[in-house]
């Protein structure tokens, strides 16, 4: 499909996003866990949480991304603002692959940090998207500064990606994703301001990047920031104000129809 004219690989990756991009995805993408809550900052607080240990088997992420609300009272923003986090032994018993009750210990006592001094997670991006003209590189390593401005545990950071150091930062691409995208069909949340659509970049994994180097979206080999740059300008090509909407189709395509 590499030879495919732009005109047929747009067609092709439309038809796709259509197909995917319906609340029946919902179900069985960790997506699933943010839309358990209406209020704005559970869904964020959720969706962070979620994204965070977003890698694995989608089956195996939901069921802790769930037990994580649970062990935060299905309350995560009033968890996160009223609990100790010094003596919380409530998450202790966490673990989700490499990411354990240290790590989710700290991970709540920054976000405590980010609503109580910055505003929240929305008023953090967006003030560094508005800082870098949309340099998504330079907004993501910064919000990493920020998140571990506090004192914490030298191995928490991993958790955390930094694209000034080439990472694909895929797990926080895809939270910006489900944050800001907007449209009608109920699965991204859109609850941010939709206006950095434009300047979202491809949650890129190792399906979304066989997919589109089958495609010929994509020649870059190694998965990192360079591979999420050239595949998203390409996306661009074909939808300038919304190109991460084929995340869909890329997804789709390799989790789902094994293209």
């Amino acid at each position: 499909m590499k030879h495919l004219s732009d005109k047929d690989k747009l067609e092709f990756l439309q038809a796709k996003y259509e197909q995917f991009n319906r609340e029946d995805f919902i179900e069985k993408d960790p997506i699933s866990i943010p839309h358990l809550f209406s209020q704005k900052k559970d869904i964020e607080i959720s969706a962070f949480l979620t994204a965070t240990i977003a890698w694995g088997q989608r089956k195996t992420i939901i069921r802790n991304a769930r037990k994580l609300v649970v062990l935060m009272d299905n309350s995560p923003y009033s968890f996160v603002m009223e609990t100790n986090f010094h003596d919380s032994k409530t998450l202790k018993k966490f673990v989700h692959r490499t990411f354990n009750g240290v790590d989710c210990n700290y991970f709540l006592k920054s976000l405590h940090n980010i609503y109580k001094n910055h505003g929240g997670l929305q008023q953090l991006f967006e003030a560094g998207i508005a800082k870098h003209n949309g340099n998504m590189q330079l907004v993501i390593s910064d919000f990493k500064k920020t998140f571990f401005e506090l004192p914490h545990p030298a191995r928490t950071t991993k958790h955390v990606s930094d694209p000034l150091k080439n990472s694909a930062a895929k797990r926080i691409n895809m939270f910006l994703r489900w944050m800001i995208r907007k449209d009608k069909r109920g699965v991204d949340f859109g609850i941010w301001n939709s206006e950095n659509m434009k300047h979202l970049r491809i949650p890129l994994d190792v399906h979304t990047s066989n997919v589109s180097r089958k495609l010929g979206l994509l020649s870059r080999k190694q998965n990192d920031w360079k591979a999420v740059e050239e595949l998203t300008d390409k996306l661009k090509v074909f939808d300038p104000n919304d190109p991460v909407k084929y995340d869909f189709a890329l997804f789709g395509l390799g989790i789902v129809e094994k293209f």
